[in-house]
């Protein structure tokens, strides 16, 4: 699913996105941390899995193991 950076807090490594129907969905720091990402900005897009209301994975496509950008 992708998704909209909408906030980003380089000190708790936490913050959420915005889903394209507008709902926001928060991420924690477990979540980033397992990104493989350093940092994120408002208005970067991103692929989220989640699981209900809960985001549980958070990627830009082609950056990481195993991704392409196709």
């Amino acid at each position: 699913m992708q998704a909209t950076v909408h906030t980003f807090d380089e000190q708790t490594r936490s913050g959420s996105v915005l889903l394209d129907d507008g709902r926001e969905r928060p991420f924690d720091a477990e979540v980033f941390g397992q990104s493989a990402l350093r940092h994120l900005r408002s208005g970067q897009r991103v692929s989220i899995e989640a699981a209900g209301e809960v985001v549980t994975r958070l990627r830009v496509v082609g950056i990481g193991p195993g991704e392409r950008i196709d």
